[in-house]
């Protein structure tokens, strides 16, 4: 099998890459159409050697003496996250967090189409959200039969996780953006999974605070 061009860029650039995105996102918005390393580095708070770094393992972007361009750095870096696709995916879920996910975040802007939306809860069963019909459980091979689905974001809680992978994973879905606190991993090792832990996040901000105010 051949070895993508990206295949050996290392995990640390990756997750600064949707930061950079974002940042040169909203220089764009103010009207900025060039930007040097070290203009980077004094707001973003990446050293300019970091930065130069990260982007020169894809490609030449930059000229000596004029910076980066804003926009074509921007969209390249759109295009090597891969956010000009369009993938299918589903949502497994419909309560708190998985509405809030569902009606926040802009798929389409991030290569991904939300496609359908499942619970098994009878009081959320044929509601709407996002324009999109909460769609019974019970129906998931169904539908996944007769739509191609490239990804499932997992809105459910640790005890119901396993299982429902489990039908995922036999339905060829195995692409997982997952809330559940389930290590999906260590029933299958060949699917890709970005896990999310809210409170992971929120017990860092604890340390975090308590050190500040250790040392005042």
């Amino acid at each position: 099998m051949a070895m993508h061009k990206y295949e050996k860029i290392s995990v640390p650039v990756i997750r600064r890459l949707p930061r950079y995105y974002r940042f040169l996102g909203e220089l764009l918005a103010k009207g900025v159409t060039r930007i040097s390393s070290r203009q980077l580095s004094d707001k973003m708070g990446f050293t300019a050697s970091q930065i130069r770094q990260d982007l020169n393992c894809f490609g030449e972007f930059g000229q000596q003496g004029y910076g980066y361009s804003v926009e074509s750095l921007y969209n390249e870096i759109g295009h090597i996250l891969g956010l000009d696709h369009s993938y299918k995916t589903i949502l497994i879920g419909a309560g708190n967090l998985g509405k809030a996910v569902a009606v926040h975040m802009s798929f389409e802007k991030r290569g991904f189409q939300l496609i359908g939306i499942f619970d098994n809860d009878s009081q959320k069963i044929g509601s709407t959200v996002r324009d999109i019909v909460v769609t019974d459980l019970d129906d998931l091979e169904t539908f996944c039969g007769k739509n191609k689905v490239d990804a499932a974001i997992f809105c459910v809680p640790k005890s119901a996780a396993q299982k429902i992978a489990g039908r995922l994973y036999n339905l060829g879905v195995r692409n997982y953006w997952n809330f559940s606190h389930y290590d999906l991993t260590v029933d299958y090792d060949d699917v890709i999974v970005e896990n999310v832990h809210l409170n992971d996040s929120l017990m860092v901000l604890c340390y975090r605070m308590t050190k500040e105010y250790e040392e005042t």
